[in-house]
């Protein structure tokens, strides 16, 4: 019988020999020396207001995270001690207790009090009280530290642990619970509880917590008429006490990790050790930061970050063979995946299941796995054809009971029949038909198998069991019009069409054996990594372009997808749908769910990385798949993740920015906290010199810290474009007041309130509004003078000018009177002498002509008394004198004088005797010793100002008249010429007097004297 038993017992062995490893639950997220903390024993953390958590460690100093990397301060920068057992911020100040006493870092300086060992700040009505192992402490600014002499009893104490009910002090000390009201010297003790060694103290709503070694958790009812005095959960030794979650209070303890006490019942609701990832159960202290993530520090472990997820993940440490899962495929209740270069593994309710490698895959990368509907598996290789898993299902019998029979003093087994599933594996390779051993893809329709290589197009192939072959093979290629062979997925329509993509870009599909080939569909030269259909869409994942999609049920086109939100990568390694209609594809950043409309317009995004319990990061090409209950599962190089679509009850809050440092003239400003400064509107001023600006400023995001963006603007300009760059610099600024304005947006696109610093940049005095009132009013009071002074000389030169210029008109005027003077008698003479002339020959004109004379004589000592006469006198002084001329005159001749004015005679002035002299030098040089008949024209024309007066007669010539004077040497040149011109030139410059000789055909037919002078009227 015993020999029955043990053969059962052996069956039943081999049945269950798989590994059975459940998944490992994502909530815990650890820090470790490799990602940058300085020590693996951390005693104390918090989180300051602009949501840094730092860190004391033992040996490794202080360390600040924010998010994504640790900065580390020690001895050597200051830092009293590298073993630190407490932390406390007050404002800008971070108060820090080491072994050696107490340092207080602010901005980046250490103020160091040497003093005990201090285990615990605590800030307590506007005080800084330090616990330490000799004693109560207070930390005072002027006076540094000091001892508080509560009561001998105690001032020699280990003190743990402080905490305030609104009335009392309550001390955890190593020598009992000690109740004070008030915390100064000789301060009398209300009550002592029990002698206890207590080692941490924590209030909730009105009830104090106290922790006693190897006793237990006292709750006092600090508001009742009675304390109660209550024993709750018996533990050894407790580190921290602290409410989370509003009824849960996590003890942090020595040995047994972190036990969670549920205050509604006081009874154990949980614990978080080494069985849920912790490598240490030796817990220093937990808290909760603005996020909801609980934060543990340990003794020996590192940091851990305790967050609520979805994400279940396997890797090499919980069960897989090897960390890169290369393909993940679901099949009934079961899911496969391809586990590094080990083979496959097979995940169920019961574990993980590692499935024996086959000797000839060795080392052989498996890229594509799939399943028919018997529930064989085929599976893809790297250089090694196809493994075809066949599924052979027998009976066996298992033992369902054993029970003993007393009477016959023997065991009775009872059995049942049970199915036990195994695998025979058979290798499809080249030496069996395949055209290539390696296989991008492989997709299953009915017994028929479609198999995408690396470079050698597309197979399709029944496999014969029995004879181990290939049978109605089909290969599709470049005669069958794949014009691209390099294949990088594939997949089965419902339509039963085979559609296929390349590493170039180009898309196809195969219907009933024809292939149709789109080409590069998207016009984009990028590989397509993923094809997916879903709800009559075709979605292609690209590498480096994001997804594109097409409506099968119209002409293929492709749009990109879009919308408010963008992806977080756009090399799209895999995508899948979940059962509520979002995509998820996959990345090199982690997996992106996206919520998409009706027309595959992107409406929101969330991103799930490391930090969000995907531990996975990069994921792998195509390795994504959704289960028959709605879990996703992705491959990746780190592991397998599964997401189980449960409600979150997390939600991102509003980010909140702060200034990091600002700089002036490239020095930081230590003077002021830049952010109250900021807070309060206050305005910094700043001498002309300092016109170059630095503004630094953060947001800290403990879970994405990456997705941060910011914008800024200065005074009134637009904002920026958002960006991850968080310090803008500034050169060169004008005079004046200034507002830099900043605000940053999280992963959620959640945006903080803006933040704003004002100043003002005095301006040189040269640029001050007094100063350059002062200098004009200066400047204008000297030009005032310089003007005075100028115009006092000039004036006094003009005085002078003036008598000089009266004198020189005078002396002018009377020139020119005495050049008429040399004319009226010049003018007398010769007219006499005409008359003198006709008294012997013609008495009777001669008395005509006395006549005429007497006129011309009366007009001309008339004239001659005046500076101007008008033109029209002018004009009748020629006539009377030419007909004097006429009458004297032996031979007859014709004079003609002609106006071309718009201005009436009468109305224009000129000097009197100006044309005479041309007139009778015309007449008697001219007209008279010409040939023929005379013919004597004056005409008078205004051109511009001037008025021009000419002179024509038909003699022979002014200069040959003057040649033949020459040749007979008699003076006979008129002198009224001579004075005439001079008194043009004194009127009107010189060369305003022209005479030439009238010539035609070569022939002199007379002179033309013209002259101009200013057109003066006597309006």
């Amino acid at each position: 019988m015993i020999q029955f038993l043990t053969r059962y017992i052996f069956v039943i062995s081999i049945v269950i020999a798989p590994v059975l490893v459940s998944g490992q639950s994502n909530q815990l997220q650890s820090y470790t020396l490799e990602d940058g903390l300085p020590q693996s024993q951390v005693f104390d953390m918090l989180q300051d207001e602009k949501g840094y958590l730092w860190l004391g460690t033992q040996g490794g100093g202080l360390s600040r995270f924010n998010g994504e990397e640790f900065k580390v301060w020690n001895e050597e920068d200051g830092l009293l001690s590298n073993y630190i057992f407490s932390l406390a911020q007050r404002n800008d100040s971070l108060f820090i207790g080491t072994r050696r006493g107490l340092s207080i870092k602010y901005k980046q300086h250490f103020h160091n009090v040497e003093g005990p060992k201090i285990n615990k700040i605590i800030r307590l009505n506007n005080k800084i009280l330090l616990a330490t192992n000799i004693g109560l402490y207070q930390f005072n600014k002027n006076e540094g530290l000091q001892k508080l002499n509560l009561n001998p009893n105690l001032n020699t104490s280990i003190i743990n642990d402080i905490v305030y009910d609104g009335k009392l002090y309550w001390i955890a000390s190593n020598k009992g619970l000690w109740k004070f009201s008030e915390l100064t010297n000789d301060s009398k003790i209300l009550a002592r509880h029990s002698a206890f060694n207590f080692t941490a103290a924590s209030i909730h709503n009105d009830v104090l917590y106290t922790a006693a070694v190897d006793i237990g958790i006292l709750t006092i009812q600090t508001k009742g008429k009675s304390y109660g005095n209550d024993w709750i959960y018996n533990t050894s030794s407790i580190n921290h006490m602290t409410v989370h979650y509003k009824d849960e209070l996590w003890l942090a303890t020595d040995s047994q990790g972190i036990v969670i006490i549920h205050l509604n019942t006081l009874n154990q609701s949980g614990t978080i050790g080494k069985k849920n990832g912790l490598k240490v159960s030796h817990i220093r202290k937990t808290i909760i930061d603005r996020q909801s993530n609980i934060w543990i520090a340990t003794s020996g472990g590192g940091l851990y970050k305790y967050f609520e997820n979805n994400f279940i993940h396997f890797d090499e440490n919980n069960g897989l063979k090897g960390d890169r899962v290369y393909a993940v495929h679901a099949v009934n209740d079961e899911i496969w995946a391809s586990n590094s270069e080990a083979g496959l593994v097979k995940i169920d309710s019961t574990g993980i299941f590692h499935i024996p490698q086959d000797d000839r895959l060795a080392e052989i990368k498996i890229k594509t796995i799939t399943s028919d509907t018997s529930g064989n598996i085929w599976a893809g290789t790297d250089g090694k054809g196809i493994l075809f898993k066949q599924r052979i299902v027998k009976d066996s019998i298992a033992i369902d009971t054993i029970r003993t029979v007393p009477e016959q003093q023997e065991f009775e087994v009872l059995t049942d029949t049970v199915q036990v599933t195994s695998f025979k594996n058979h290798l499809i390779d080249s030496d069996t038909g395949l055209p290539s051993d390696w296989i991008r893809t492989l997709v299953v329709q009915g017994d028929t198998v479609w198999a995408a290589t690396y470079s050698t197009g597309i197979l399709r192939f029944q496999y014969d069991l029995k004879r181990k072959r290939l049978r109605k093979v089909k290969k599709f290629g470049s005669r069958n019009g794949i014009k691209d062979l390099q294949m990088s997925h594939m997949i089965l329509a419902p339509d039963n069409k085979i559609w296929y993509a390349t590493q170039n870009g180009h898309l196809g599909y195969i219907e009933n054996d024809k292939v149709n080939h789109l080409g590069n569909i998207i016009n984009q030269k990028t590989a397509i990594n993923s094809l997916l259909i879903h709800n009559d869409y075709l979605y292609l994942g690209t590498g480096g372009r994001g997804i594109y999609y097409s409506d099968l049920n119209k002409n293929v086109a492709f749009k990109k997808i879009k919308g408010n939100k963008e992806l977080y990568s756009n090399n799209i390694y895999q995508m899948v749908f979940d059962d509520v209609g979002n995509l998820w594809v996959g990345s090199e950043k982690g997996v992106d769910k996206i919520e998409l409309d009706s027309d595959n317009t992107i409406l929101d995004i969330y991103h799930f990385g490391r930090n969000d319990g995907f531990l996975g990061i990069e994921t792998c090409l195509n390795a994504s798949i959704n289960d028959n209950r709605g879990n996703l599962w992705f491959g990746a190089i780190y592991g397998l993740t599964k997401y189980h679509p449960v409600t979150s009850t997390k939600e991102a809050i509003k980010p909140q920015i702060f200034f990091e440092n600002i700089e002036v003239s490239y020095s930081s400003i230590d003077s002021i906290n830049v952010n109250a400064w900021a807070k309060d509107n206050h305005v910094l001023k700043l001498s002309p010199k300092q016109t170059e600006l630095s503004f630094s400023y953060k947001t800290i995001d403990l879970d994405h810290p990456g997705d941060i963006k910011y914008r800024y603007k200065l005074n009134n300009s637009e904002w920026s474009p958002w960006s991850s760059e968080s310090k803008q610099n500034f050169a060169g600024l004008a005079y004046g007041p200034h507002v830099f304005s900043a605000q940053s947006r999280n992963f959620r696109y959640k945006e903080s309130d803006p933040i704003t610093f004002h100043f003002f940049i005095d301006s040189p005095i040269y640029k001050k509004t007094w100063f350059q009132w002062s200098v004009l009013g200066g400047i204008v009071l000297l030009i005032a003078l310089i003007t005075f002074s100028s115009v006092r000389r000039f004036k006094k030169k003009n005085q002078e000018e003036k008598k000089r210029l009266e004198m020189q008109n005078h002396l002018l005027s009377l020139e020119q009177k005495a050049l008429r003077l040399q004319m009226n008698p010049h003018f007398i003479f010769n007219a006499l002498n005409g008359i003198k002339a006709m008294s012997t020959s013609n008495p009777v004109k001669m008395k005509t002509t006395i006549n005429t004379f007497a006129t011309l004589l009366r007009e001309t000592l008339y004239n001659s008394r005046k500076d101007y006469i008008t033109l029209d006198q002018e004009m009748k002084t020629i006539q009377h004198y030419v007909e004097i001329e006429k009458l004297m005159s032996n031979k007859p001749f014709k004079y003609q004088i002609s106006l071309d004015l718009d201005i009436d005679p009468e109305e224009i002035l000129i000097p009197p005797m100006l044309i005479q002299p041309f007139v009778e030098n015309a007449v008697r040089h001219g007209i008279l010793k010409g040939e023929g008949e005379g013919l004597l024209k004056i005409k008078f024309r205004a051109e511009d100002d001037f008025l021009v007066c000419s002179v024509e007669d038909n003699g022979p010539g002014i200069f040959t008249s003057q040649k033949k004077k020459e040749k007979t040497k008699t003076d006979h040149q008129s002198m009224a010429l001579t004075v005439t011109r001079e008194r043009l030139e004194s009127i009107a410059g010189k060369n305003t007097l022209v005479m030439k000789e009238i010539v035609e055909d070569q022939i002199i037919k007379g002179t033309q004297i013209e002259f101009k002078i200013p057109l003066l009227t006597d309006y």
